[in-house]
């Protein structure tokens, strides 16, 4: 049996342990938190103390984290994972990272002869619950080809991005051009609203129109045409607006490396920072509906 160890069980990386564990898949997992480490054991893992302790027998590794820094700290650490994992272990890194720490970690994994892939994610909670995910995955073709059978536990849709990084790449492209057209979304509607034609009437119209998008009709901004959007929920999230701030914020850190024009998106950076000013960061990001129309 194929022994996993998976680091870090948030919002996100606590199902996808337990997806893996129902996959049968021996899991040892752990967690800062106690309470997600608790969860995760009841879910099926078996309980890490460490990254050390979670790693040392692990013939895949499984990371979660919320930023570049905790992934460099977790993998390149003296207590991390490339001091003690065994010889020949595969690891995946999931967390939405900045592109110059995935392709520094996976560079440091591969001079110790490991074989690593970044593998972002992207579906949301429900996703990860449902087994549904789908994966953006970076790195060379034999890592990938080992990672897909555990990836496929977790996700339906899994992409081979190219090169160490490339799964980051997408991540943020992807995610910067959903928030833009979110945001481009909620102004439609409330111009709709304001010249007196009501959010049904608009959305049965652009969403078989030129202006149909996923924003509009998998999770449409303003309540009522979606049931099951979170604008019909209040916000409540869904996919936070503190995650698409973070989002927005590394494609701007890319943009500007690689002195790529993306005006839209700074823009949009900016608008989903207001919600973030005004203490609206825990809505679902959609809910920058509110903000347009000023009622935050």
């Amino acid at each position: 049996m194929t022994k996993i160890g998976f680091i870090g069980l948030g919002n996100m990386g606590g199902p996808m342990a337990a997806n893996l564990a129902k996959a049968g898949f021996d899991v040892t997992a752990t967690d800062l938190s106690i309470a997600a480490l608790d969860r995760a054991v009841e879910a099926g893992c078996k309980r890490g103390d460490s990254v050390a302790n979670v790693v040392k027998d692990a013939d895949v590794v499984v990371s979660m984290l919320p930023a570049g820094q905790h992934v460099r700290s977790v993998y390149l650490d003296n207590y991390g994972v490339l001091a003690n994992a065994k010889e020949g272990a595969l690891f995946i890194d999931s967390s939405t990272i900045d592109v110059d720490s995935a392709r520094a970690v996976i560079s440091a994994a591969t001079d110790k002869g490991f074989a690593m892939v970044d593998a972002p994610v992207s579906g949301g909670v429900a996703a990860a619950t449902a087994g549904t995910l789908t994966f953006m995955v970076g790195g060379e073709s034999d890592a990938f080809e080992r990672a897909k059978p555990v990836l496929e536990k977790m996700g339906k849709n899994i992409f081979h991005a190219g090169d160490s990084g490339n799964g980051q790449v997408a991540k943020i492209c992807n995610n910067m051009l959903l928030g833009i057209s979110m945001i481009a979304t909620c102004e439609a509607f409330n111009l709709a609203e304001k010249l007196g034609l009501d959010a049904q009437t608009f959305f049965d119209i652009s969403s078989t129109a030129s202006g149909q998008s996923w924003s509009m009709t998998s999770y449409c901004p303003a309540p009522g045409p979606v049931p099951n959007a979170p604008s019909n929920k209040d916000y409540q999230p869904g996919f936070a607006a503190a995650m698409m701030l973070k989002d927005m914020r590394l494609a701007q850190e890319a943009a500007h490396k690689a002195k790529a024009s993306t005006p839209l998106g700074a823009q949009s950076e900016a608008i989903y920072a207001l919600m973030e000013a005004a203490g609206k960061d825990n809505l679902d990001f959609s809910g920058v509906m509110k903000l347009i129309k000023g009622s935050l």
